[in-house]
């Protein structure tokens, strides 16, 4: 019975490692998304962090246009990152873990 109790605990540490090592490295997969015509293009993480904007300048003369560009591109990116994002992280606690009762939000 302990022993399967520390074996569990020990999954547990390591998975929360492995957990902690992906989260670092979705640091450096980066999504690129732009607007339909390619005036506004944005460059994030898989962690959502936004790395680059490059507007084109026929954008600047409307800042309602560029506002909703921005709002638009940023959403795919983010979307797209935080699907990225899930995936890693689902692949990564459900290789080893057995999922216990109430601890589904432990890695999140």
């Amino acid at each position: 019975m302990f022993g399967d109790l520390m074996g569990m605990m020990g999954k547990l540490k390591e998975t929360q490692q492995k957990v902690e090592d992906t989260k670092k490295r979705l640091d450096t997969v980066l999504i690129d998304e732009q607007s339909q015509d390619g005036l506004l293009k944005v460059t994030i993480t898989a962690n959502s962090k936004i790395t680059s904007i490059a507007i084109e300048d026929s954008l600047l003369e409307d800042k309602e246009q560029l506002e909703d560009y921005i709002i638009l591109v940023l959403n795919k990116a983010i979307a797209r990152a935080a699907s990225v994002n899930q995936t890693e992280l689902d692949a990564v606690t459900k290789v080893d873990m057995p999922m216990i009762p109430g601890m589904e939000d432990m890695f999140k």
